[in-house]
């Protein structure tokens, strides 16, 4: 069969709907950088053959010589036997049109909230009034380092409980040259902080309930599961950055988190809150915005939640 694909296909084009087809045919899931089983094949074949994903459609009818055309073969046989992510499989995965490198120790980036971030948090926050940011569960850094380019005058504090995730994010500020913006901090969320007043509090955190967790495909389990795992409620975590937001928010701070599928457990838990959902036009849901006042006025709600969240 290979030979006969090598034979028979010849250009970007022709791999790229062959991977599709391939994804499609063995049930491949997506979802961690991309959609469909198209810009799966498309992130794959690019990789391959040492093209950037910016590359030029027109350019796709470029006919591959045969040792291209293995490479491709190999790795589209690779992802779909080994069920591995192809954000792990390239080293790569692009949030708010940035480049980052990933790998088996980091959450694949693909947060909503590059969309956000892309627009200043517009118009929720003056981008004159934003000096600090403090980005908790920051994992591969992707959205810190996107806030340091989206605000270029803030300094921006990446936190996360995992070493090795750490590692990861400071290969990425050392990419994007952003050491003497971008600080990261070994901390339980705000344990290990200095006192800080910020004007944006931003967090990706685990959110995914344990039921949840141990039925999601096989590419999921390929992540970290402490990326995933937000206890019974999944929302472990979620409560605990309520509580200490206010200690860290600045007067006319704002306070975003991704809550995804735990959304409606959370809304239900805390029903007088009146959490913002945010609308996206690229899609994505589940993530909530609330002001300082209102982090400090339902303080003693969240406290009184977290005592009953399983």
């Amino acid at each position: 069969m290979s030979n006969e694909i090598l034979s028979t296909l010849t250009t970007l084009r022709d791999y790229m709907r062959w991977g599709a087809s391939r994804f499609t045919q063995a049930q491949v899931c997506f979802g961690q950088g991309t959609t469909t089983a198209l810009d799966e094949a498309v992130a794959l074949v690019l990789h391959a053959v040492h093209q950037p994903y910016t590359l030029h459609s027109s350019l796709f009818q470029c006919v591959l010589t045969l040792e291209e055309r293995k490479a491709v073969f190999d790795l589209i046989e690779r992802r779909i036997n080994e069920r591995v992510p192809a954000a792990y499989l390239t080293k790569e995965s692009i949030f708010a049109g940035l480049p980052f490198y990933v790998d088996e120790r980091v959450l694949i980036p693909r947060s909503p909230v590059a969309e956000l971030i892309e627009q200043q948090f517009e118009p929720w926050i003056d981008e004159d009034n934003v000096t600090h940011i403090l980005d908790l569960c920051t994992g591969s850094g992707c959205i810190a380092i996107a806030c340091a380019y989206a605000f270029p005058n803030a300094m921006v504090d990446a936190v996360d409980l995992s070493p090795e995730a750490l590692e990861v994010a400071e290969i990425n500020i050392e990419k994007h040259q952003l050491s003497d913006t971008v600080t990261t901090y070994y901390s339980d969320l705000f344990n290990k902080l200095p006192p800080m007043q910020y004007d944006i509090i931003i967090s990706n955190p685990p959110y995914v309930c344990l039921n949840e967790w141990e039925n999601l495909p096989p590419e999921f389990h390929a992540e970290p599961d402490m990326a995933f795992k937000g206890g019974v409620s999944g929302l472990d975590l979620v409560l605990r950055i309520l509580i200490n937001a206010k200690n860290y928010l600045s007067d006319h701070g704002i306070l975003i988190v991704e809550v995804g599928s735990s959304a409606e457990t959370l809304q239900t838990l805390l029903i007088d809150v009146p959490f913002y959902w945010l609308n996206f036009e690229r899609g994505g849901d589940g993530v909530f915005l609330l002001t300082a006042d209102q982090v400090a006025h339902y303080h003693d709600a969240f406290v009184a939640a977290l005592k009953t969240n399983p």
